[in-house]
Order: structure tokens, then sequence, then C-alpha cells
């Protein structure tokens, strides 16, 4: 009887915010994404590499409102593997995210201390995203968004 009385009170007393369901979006790419991008780093180069990454990491924190979540992990099972989880606004914060210098800068010393590049795309994007990572050659996945999920989106504003 408790157990009955306190699910009730909770659906009621919950705060129902809105979630725009995924069969309601266009592939405009107006929604928010995850982008990882998996590195491997040649042997001898992590502490470099750490370093331009720390460099990279600290400039879009500053430049980039539509950069939500930008974190560079190691992996548990090769000290030569990385992985950036990236979330975004839209698909124009990524676009926003490729031209910017210090982004550019990063690629280009990438070439230096690393010898592996892909990224995976989770959701919908515009096209001018999938065109700018072809344009940059690195082998990409894109897993597109089917009918099924939600996105709150008060939660995914640029600021």
């Amino acid at each position: 009887m408790k157990l009955h009385l306190a699910l009730l009170l909770s659906i009621f007393i919950i705060p129902i915010t809105n979630a725009a369901h995924h069969e309601q979006k266009s592939v405009e790419g107006n929604n928010p994404f995850i982008l990882i991008a998996r590195i491997h780093v040649k042997e001898g180069m992590v502490e470099n590499y750490l370093n331009i990454a720390n460099e990279v990491d600290k400039a879009v924190e500053l430049s980039e409102p539509g950069m939500l979540f930008h974190n560079f992990d190691s992996d548990p099972d090769d000290p030569l593997a990385f992985t950036w989880t990236e979330v975004y606004s839209n698909s124009d914060a990524f676009i926003k995210h490729d031209a910017n210098p210090p982004v550019q800068e990063y690629v280009k010393k990438h070439a230096e201390l690393a010898d592996g590049f892909t990224i995976e795309i989770y959701g919908n994007v515009s096209t001018n995203v999938i065109d700018t990572i072809n344009r940059l050659g690195v082998p990409l996945k894109h897993f597109k968004t089917t009918r099924v999920g939600y996105v709150r989106d008060e939660n995914f504003k640029e600021y």
C-alpha cells in the first residue's frame, strides 16, 4: 500500500519536462549529436599528445559554446589508444569547431604524433557535417537516428 501511494505521489509531484521525440526531428542538423573520435598515438609520443590534447581542450572550452561536452579518455586495454567524446548542440556547432584555429592546429600536430584517427557520429547531422569530415579524409561511421528516443531540447541550447 505504501509503495502504491509513493508511486502515485511521484507521478503527480515530479515535474513534467518537454522532450522532442526523434520521430518528430528533421535531418537538417538542428539537433544535438555525439561524435566519438578514436585516436591511436605513436609509440613514445603519449605525453606530447596529451599536451596538444590539453591545449585544444582549453581553447575549445573558451571559444565554442556549441560544444556541450568535450572529454579525452584513455583506452583501458591499449595505452596508445584514446577517445575524444564530444557532444554538439547542433551541426553548425561542429562546423564552427572544424573552422576553429586551435582545432586546425591540433589536427596538424596530430599528424606528427599519431597514426590513427577515426570518427563515429551518433545522431542526425547536416550534409555539411558529413562533407566536412569527408574533406578531412578521416574514416567515418555514421549511426543515424531512428524514430525511437528523445532529446530534452532545453538542455541542449547553445549559449
